[in-house]
């Protein structure tokens, strides 16, 4: 190295490659973004020609507000999936953000536990709502409600395999020290 070469100090968080488990989840919440663009899409389709159905025809369609109410459940936890993946809840730093390294660490270990305890009771509670509704028809389109709450299902399993994926990087020191806090403040911060 000549004399008027620098380097970069690059932390080991920075460095290191891509798993490729967060390539799987990377393009799982890709395609879930396409997913609740199309179920945004459906929604305003549904909302507005029923809408001006009712207003200029004095009709409607009968499966219009069962279906979009759906929809937004499904948008709702689909995005709700994707903001995990991508650190998007807001939330408070008062007390972590005062605390060391390890402090942040064990609070963050101990904040995975107890999503995991959550996604282990909403999977179980989705899972018997399925059941419990599978024969069960729904009032206008007469589908099974249990697509109603397989949602849950759906959430719970992809919430732990991203809270898996991070959880594992923060235990293999692949998490940078600035990236201990996994809320946001506000929602202008990136």
């Amino acid at each position: 190295m000549s004399a008027g070469a620098t380097t970069a100090h690059v932390p080991a968080a920075a460095a290191a490659p891509e798993l490729w488990g967060d390539r799987v989840l990377r393009v799982y919440c890709k395609a879930l973004e396409f997913v609740i663009a199309g179920c945004l899409a459906v929604m305003v389709v549904l909302v507005f020609g029923n809408v001006v159905l009712r207003y200029a025809f004095n009709s409607g369609i009968a499966v219009s507000e069962e279906l979009s109410r759906w929809l937004f459940v499904w948008l709702t936890f689909l995005g709700g999936t994707v903001a995990l993946r991508e650190h998007g809840h807001l939330g408070t730093e008062v007390l972590v953000g005062r605390l060391g390294t390890t402090g942040k660490k064990a609070c963050l270990v101990a904040g995975y536990a107890l999503m995991f305890m959550v996604c282990w009771l909403l999977f179980r509670g989705s899972l018997e709502q399925t059941r419990i509704n599978w024969d069960v028809s729904a009032p206008s389109s007469g589908a099974s409600m249990a697509i109603f709450y397989a949602v849950g299902l759906v959430f719970s399993v992809s919430a732990a395999a991203i809270l898996a994926m991070d959880l594992y990087k923060l235990l293999t020191g692949r998490v940078a020290d600035a990236d201990l806090i996994i809320v946001r403040e506000s929602e202008e911060q990136p």
